[in-house]
């Protein structure tokens, strides 16, 4: 739509004593904690996984030593995709804005939606976590009981018995994560950085988890082993963005995990249309979001 007089004629006259917009603050970004940053020059970017070597083979004496090769893992590719808005404000409107603020206000409104893309783009990964027409490079989405690995047999960072954010289900979702192995069946120190909840109830509980020096939700004065253990160091942390409430997730120090590419950097842009005279704003960037290795995540999409 045209900011013309008639449709902001309020601007043009005086006696306002104030004037606000729908937008306020907004939550600070979750997603940079999150998402590795990268450029790209590509259209679009391929991150290609390596499976490692299994153990070494006992050598009877005299015989020959037993050679391994390594195989390519499961391939993720990120495309990229450009996301813009703009607004026109007419010479009159813009002239005649007894206030002057209409550009700069409006202005500030398209920078506030497109930080706000941004945090949605990047939720959107974690709230289909749990759909399989959402598939990565093992065909499987991002949490599941099943994902294959390439020398043969499955893996699972998704519980096999879905629950909501309790003390059991986060101590067994610990164990899981450090019994993480590669492909060929090495275990690796995978740890747990920080539990992901959405603005619902499980923020309460994750706070009672996090804060309580005994167990939880129990009379027993047993000493609450996440908290005392720093089993997970980063504490918790509530997204706005999720829209699933009573999903939770695990995020660990899986590198190259969740990686975010940009392509173009966020662009501001005016110009005035020669016939008409109408000031023309746009904001314009390109980037992808996505996740190369599932290792990174565990989560659970509630009971």
């Amino acid at each position: 739509m045209v900011v013309n007089r008639g449709n902001f004629g309020s601007q043009i006259w005086p006696g306002i004593n104030k004037n606000f917009w729908d937008f306020m603050d907004s939550y600070p970004e979750v997603w940079p904690g999150i998402f590795s940053k990268n450029t790209s020059t590509m259209a679009f970017e391929k991150v290609q996984q390596l499976t490692g070597m299994g153990l070494p083979r006992e050598i009877t004496e005299g015989g020959p030593i037993q050679y391994s090769d390594f195989k390519e893992g499961y391939q993720n590719t990120f495309t990229h995709v450009k996301y813009g808005m703009g607004f026109i404000i007419t010479r009159e409107a813009f002239d005649d804005n007894v206030y002057g603020t209409l550009g700069k206000q409006r202005s500030q409104g398209l920078a506030f939606s497109m930080k706000q893309n941004k945090e949605t783009i990047g939720a959107n990964i974690f709230n289909r976590a749990f759909t399989a027409t959402y598939a990565y490079g093992d065909g499987k989405e991002l949490c599941a009981t099943d994902h294959p690995n390439k020398n043969g047999g499955t893996w699972a960072n998704e519980p096999t018995t879905a629950s909501d954010l309790n003390e059991t289900a986060l101590q067994q979702a610990i164990i899981d994560i450090r019994n993480f192995k590669t492909d060929a069946g090495l275990k690796i120190s995978v740890q747990p950085r920080f539990l992901l909840v959405p603005p619902s109830t499980s923020m309460f509980q994750a706070e009672r988890l996090f804060k309580s020096t005994q167990r939880v939700e129990t009379a027993n004065n047993d000493v609450n082993v996440v908290k005392s253990m720093n089993l997970i160091p980063e504490g918790y942390r509530v997204w706005q963005f999720l829209t699933d409430s009573d999903a939770w997730f695990i995020i660990t120090n899986f590198p190259n995990g969740f990686m975010y590419f940009q392509r173009r950097a966020l662009d501001f842009g005016q110009e005035n249309d020669f016939d008409t005279e109408n000031a023309k704003f746009k904001a314009v960037e390109r980037y992808s979001f996505g996740c190369a290795d599932p290792r990174s995540v565990y989560g659970s999409p509630g009971a």
